[in-house]
C-alpha cells in the first residue's frame, strides 16, 4: 500500500504515543510505511535532540541560517527555564564564534606585519 509522502517529523507525536504504549519499532514502522530502521533512526535523533534541550544546549539548524529569532517549535514544546537555557546556549555559542574570528585576524595581522 503505497502512501502520499510526508515527512516523517508530521508522525512524532502518533510514534511516541504508540512507542509509550508498547508497540514494537516494526509495527509502528509498518503502521505508516517506514523500515524498522527508519523507525530506529528517527526515535533515535528524537531522544538524542531532546538530552541536548534537557541539558541546554543549543541544537543547530542545518541548512542556510534564517533571519528569525523565533525558537523552534521542539524547543517551543519545553518548560520557560529550557527555552532560556536555548537562548543562553545560541548567544553562548555566537559569542564564541566571534572570539575566534577576532583570534584569527588578530593572527592574520601579526603574520602579515601589519600591526
Amino acid at each position: 500500500m503505497c502512501k502520499e509522502y510526508r515527512h516523517i517529523q508530521q508522525y512524532e507525536e502518533e510514534m511516541l504515543k504508540l512507542k509509550a504504549e508498547g508497540m514494537t519499532l516494526r509495527k509502528i514502522g509498518e503502521r505508516y510505511g517506514l523500515s524498522r530502521e527508519q523507525t530506529h533512526d528517527f526515535f533515535k535523533r528524537y531522544n538524542r535532540k531532546q538530552r541536548k534541550l534537557a541539558e541546554g544546549i543549543a541544537i543547530k539548524k542545518k541548512g542556510q541560517p534564517t533571519n528569525k529569532d523565533d525558537l523552534p517549535p521542539s524547543v517551543l514544546k519545553q518548560s520557560k527555564i529550557n527555552q532560556l537555557k536555548y537562548e543562553l546556549a545560541a548567544k553562548e555559542r555566537r559569542i564564541k564564534a566571534l572570539e575566534m574570528e577576532n583570534e584569527l585576524m588578530r593572527d592574520f595581522l601579526s603574520l602579515t606585519e601589519r600591526k
